[in-house]
């Protein structure tokens, strides 16, 4: 055997056996924030609360998720904003719809014709917050979907005054077809895992999720507010890094939104993977580099060829499955109670080197589509290309 191939196996099996390491973590992980979260409800601290849309188009399964905000189990008052860049974009007439649904609903329809920056999403919030009557702030996207103690669960930690951002986990409902479906698994096996484990090694996260962004007026004016944001891929991540450093706490509760997973074409996934891995890679440059550690399945099979299949290598193999399946159903299904991850779990290789392939990927350019735009991504700014 030649020393090339020795080095290649070598290589291999240590980067498997940090893809192992990294399981046990994620396994830890998991059972840290069951542990923390396990029998904590809410305490009754039930603020006024506005809940802010921005919205844009009309998406699958929106009108459920919209919906799922009016049927709250909540004492505080409560009034729900939609921005929209302009009064002829479709969803007009579906917040219509819900209006007749809910009379009783504070709902309001707010125009945000001024364009702040490159991230739409953020120059909406920016014209809707001070539209907002309370001091107390929920955004999220316009297809997630809440349980009736959604708001509840979400207002809690602000009882403690230095709580600045309260963010959720959240799984992907998956429309027909593969991509669909890997993109649902990848969130539920890979993309949660990978924040519980954040969680864990940093004592807490510095981050948001778009899943919940909840705050107050007077947090979000110390960051310098949404407009500081008009510029920015990964507006919800920097939004949490800027309350962490202006010394707030960002808590990450045990309530699980949904969100929706569109029937993508290939080109349409290979866009959104490689604009989410190329956010992740500009907001957390250190933590990304070791992401590539975390794709077990790709580097196991890489040490079984290599090694022309020798029992040492397939045992390897074995034990990365095992730790691969662990963290998918601790995460997936025994955390988020995601059912989806069961029946597609066989889809775990072709995930993991599809994920691999995506990191190694991102840095070959900065380029990234969002929305039909071709942007070009410098730390973490949006500019038109």
């Amino acid at each position: 055997m030649d020393t090339l191939t020795l080095v290649i196996q070598g290589a291999a099996a240590l980067l498997t056996a940090c893809g192992i390491v990294y399981g046990v973590i994620a396994l830890w992980a998991a059972r840290s924030f069951e542990h923390a979260t396990k029998g904590v409800s809410a305490n009754g601290f039930e603020p006024a609360v506005s809940i802010l849309k921005p919205v844009r188009g009309v998406d699958a399964r929106m009108y459920p998720g919209l919906a799922s905000h009016c049927q709250q189990q909540y004492t505080g008052e409560v009034e729900l904003l939609f921005g929209v860049s302009s009064l002829e974009d479709p969803a007009v007439g579906l917040i219509a719809r819900l209006r007749v649904e809910y009379p009783k609903m504070d709902i309001r329809l707010v125009e945000c014709p001024e364009i702040l920056g490159t991230n739409g999403k953020a120059s909406n919030l920016a014209q809707m917050v001070p539209r907002a009557r309370f001091e107390h702030i929920v955004v999220n996207d316009s297809d997630i979907r809440v349980s009736p103690r959604y708001l509840s669960r979400v207002m809690a930690p602000f009882a403690a005054h230095t709580t600045g951002l309260v963010t959720t986990p959240y799984v992907g409902r998956a429309e027909h077809g593969l991509w669909s479906r890997l993109e649902a698994l990848g969130i539920a096996t890979d993309f949660m895992a990978g924040v519980l484990t954040a969680r864990l090694l940093e004592g807490g996260i510095r981050f948001g999720l778009g899943s919940t962004l909840a705050t107050t007026k007077t947090a979000l004016s110390s960051m310098g507010g949404f407009e500081g944001l008009a510029d920015q891929l990964a507006d919800d991540y920097e939004l949490g890094a800027r309350m962490s450093a202006a010394g707030y706490r960002v808590e990450l509760v045990h309530e699980v939104v949904q969100t929706s997973v569109p029937a993508y074409s290939l080109d349409g996934f290979c866009e959104h993977q490689l604009r989410w891995a190329r956010s992740t890679r500009d907001s957390r440059r250190a933590g990304y580099l070791g992401l590539g550690l975390t794709y077990v399945l790709p580097w196991a099979l890489a040490t079984t060829v290599a090694s022309g299949f020798a029992l040492w290598s397939l045992s390897l193999l074995s034990l990365a499955l095992l730790a691969r399946a662990a963290v998918a159903l601790s995460v997936g299904v025994g955390v988020l109670e995601d059912g989806q991850v069961l029946r597609d779990l066989l889809l775990l290789p072709l995930r993991d080197c599809m994920g691999l392939f995506f990191w190694a990927w991102s840095f070959a350019s900065d380029e990234v589509v969002w929305r039909g735009e071709r942007f070009r991504l410098k730390q973490g700014r949006l500019e038109r290309v």
